[in-house]
Order: C-alpha cells, then sequence, then structure tokens
C-alpha cells in the first residue's frame, strides 16, 4: 500500500533545493535543479509550532521510516496534533544536544523514541513512559517506534502505555 506523503512533509523533505523550469533572461539553458548553500540545511521535520519536539533514533533515513512516519501521523492525530506542530529530528543524522534543542527549537514537550538522555546531555533517566519535568519542558522517554508496529499482545501493550502517557502530557 502506497501513501501520499501530505504537501507540507515534501516541502521539507526537499526545502534546500531548488528548482528551474525556463530558461534564464540570455537564453541559455538552466540545470533543472540547482543545489543552494545559502539555504541552511533543516535538521527537523515539521513546521515546530507547537514547541513539540520528538527525537528518534532511526538508521538509514533522513527522519523516518514510512512505517514510523505512517504511526506518529496517527498517534499525532490521537492527540490533535500534525506534523506541522512538531519538530522530528533523527539524532543519527545530527549532533544533537539538548542545549541546542532549547535554544533552536524551544521544545515545552520532548519525546524520546529510542534516545537514551545522556545521549543528548540530559542529567536524568527516567523508565520507559515515565512523564519528568526539567527545565521548563516535558519529557517523556519510550522504545523505538517499530516497537508499536503490528497487533501483537506486546505491540498492544507499548501503544496503550504510550497512550496514557500522551493523554496526560496532552491533557487529553
Amino acid at each position: 500500500m502506497h501513501e501520499k506523503l501530505p504537501d507540507f512533509v515534501l516541502a521539507d523533505l526537499y526545502s534546500s533545493s531548488l528548482v528551474l523550469v525556463e530558461d534564464d533572461l540570455h537564453g541559455k539553458k538552466l540545470p533543472k535543479s540547482v543545489k543552494t548553500d545559502s539555504v541552511p540545511k533543516k535538521w527537523f521535520l515539521g513546521n515546530n509550532n507547537k514547541k513539540i519536539t520528538i527525537l528518534v533514533n532511526e538508521p538509514g533515513v533522513v527522519y523516518l521510516n514510512e512505517e514510523s512516519l505512517g504511526f506518529l501521523t496517527k498517534i499525532l492525530g490521537a492527540c490533535k496534533l500534525n506534523l506541522a506542530d512538531v519538530a522530528v529530528v533523527n539524532i543519527l543524522q545530527n549532533e544533537i544536544t539538548i542545549s541546542k534543542i532549547n535554544k533552536e527549537l524551544i521544545p515545552t514537550v520532548c519525546l524520546l523514541f529510542d534516545v537514551q538522555p545522556d545521549s543528548i546531555e540530559l542529567p536524568f533517566n527516567v523508565p520507559n513512559y515515565q512523564i519528568q519535568n526539567y527545565g521548563g519542558c516535558i519529557f517523556m522517554i519510550a522504545p523505538t517506534i517499530a516497537a508499536y508496529y503490528g497487533e501483537s499482545e506486546e505491540a498492544k501493550l507499548a501503544k496503550t502505555k504510550l497512550w496514557v502517557s500522551l493523554k496526560s502530557i496532552f491533557k487529553l
């Protein structure tokens, strides 16, 4: 089953490319796609409208694989949110510390999926799904998003634990 990505996701994925479709004024042909160095690489997916940071640990992809993106989109929808409300950061693609996150994303909520707190220089560690307030931000640590795939008993239990924490965080 192939799903069409929303326009804003596609725009985020290709925000550092410039597409030219016409000849320049002097009649010379221009390349169809030109990389621009003046536009900084966007290191997160989404628009961060509601200052919610989601950190993931997904090898081999820039942000998320398709299945993880699908699951995340569904869970955000259940929380009355969408990808425009959040900033999704794959820690394997970026050198991320809590200082950089606080300075550039200014999160009020930070969800860590398969990300150890010490890997981003957080000074605490808590069990999965436990909500932790620190520095004016609500943190929750959870297993990899792949743990929620499917309908096995383990996946159902993980989804239930995640949902209980998310309901508390987002006052649902």
